[in-house]
């Protein structure tokens, strides 16, 4: 019984749908200059209107599935890119307690056994870790290199950032603002 129901449910709706969609509109102003659209013609001073085509677009097709990449040991031929992607070369760090935040890229992603080390002016700054950002707080006004190391599980140094310098400034009890 469902099944004999069902092509007659499809079908009314069709045939509704599609009348709706090829329904004359019209345009009535009443006495106060107020517009109104309606379906069905009031009188003699409404106003059909003409819709222009709807806009449609094709849909995008997803980008296809990207194998992950393999966690294994990395092969020694393999090519390590490191950079540093925050902040810029040579960019200030304004007035304020001197925190700041460094950003590092790596290609291709770090291994489970493989970690990053940030170095401030050629010296560690904390362990080594798998994250690649570092939040740095009360570092000392003047100017400071950056660096970034990818170490692998036995602590050689697989790859290295170029050094990029930073400038802090830090409000000085030797100078006050005498206002």
């Amino acid at each position: 019984m469902k099944r004999k129901i069902l092509p007659w449910i499809v079908a009314c709706s069709a045939v509704f749908f599609i009348s709706a969609s090829f329904a004359q509109i019209y345009r009535v102003i009443d006495e106060h200059g107020h517009v109104t659209f309606t379906d069905k013609a009031p009188d003699a001073s409404s106003e059909a209107i003409t819709l222009k085509p709807l806009n449609t677009s094709s849909a995008v097709e997803p980008a296809s599935q990207q194998t992950a990449p393999q966690q294994g040991p990395a092969s020694p031929a393999e090519e390590y890119s490191l950079s540093i992607t925050s902040p810029s070369h040579e960019t200030t760090i304004p007035m304020g307690p001197g925190n700041f935040s460094v950003v590092a890229s790596t290609s291709p992603a770090l291994n489970a056994d493989e970690t990053l080390q940030l170095k401030i002016d050629g010296e560690n700054r904390g362990p080594a870790q798998s994250a690649t950002t570092w939040n740095l707080t009360n570092v000392f006004r003047g100017e400071h290199q950056l660096s970034i190391e990818r170490l692998s599980a036995q602590g050689e140094v697989l790859a290295r950032s170029e050094t990029i310098t930073v400038y802090v400034f830090r409000p000085s009890i030797n100078f006050r603002n005498r206002n």
